[in-house]
């Protein structure tokens, strides 16, 4: 049988990545999930360190880590969910985080997303609540624990 290729992942800034990490995210927050056009890019993007996950050539999936820790953007396309993209991602992420000394990362996780979050050993803080007409809950996770 053979296995699913790895993704690659790169590091980078928004001026490196943005062409295809924004056509990611405007194919699954825009078209997919209907986030409004103009809420989907931000002053942040050019504040963070952006991750891209790619099948050879081909960008997957994206997300990014602002310089207070929060991790956001997270998108992979359709074709690629449940193959490990997103998991490449996150650990990539966390990865630089831990990096660059951060003790505490927290994200705004899509409540269908909190399991996936919660294996990575992130936990729900506070009520869920509505983001661009989507349920989240805010969840954190310290870089000191194991």
């Amino acid at each position: 049988m053979r296995r699913p290729a790895l993704p690659g992942i790169v590091l980078g800034p928004w001026s490196a990545l943005a062409e295809q990490a924004s056509a990611i995210r405007f194919k699954v927050f825009v078209d997919e999930q209907r986030v409004p056009r103009d809420m989907e890019l931000d002053e942040f993007d050019a504040l963070s360190c952006h991750a891209l996950a790619r099948i050879g050539e081909q960008a997957v999936g994206t997300g990014r880590l602002l310089p207070d820790g929060h991790i956001g953007r997270m998108a992979v396309l359709e074709p690629w969910r449940g193959r490990g993209v997103g998991a490449a991602l996150l650990e990539a992420l966390i990865g630089e985080a831990r990096r660059l000394g951060m003790p505490i990362l927290a994200l705004n996780a899509q409540t269908h997303a909190l399991g996936f979050y919660a294996r990575f050993g992130f936990v729900p803080k506070g009520p869920q609540f509505d983001e661009a007409g989507l349920p989240h809950q805010a969840m954190e996770k310290h870089l000191t624990d194991a």
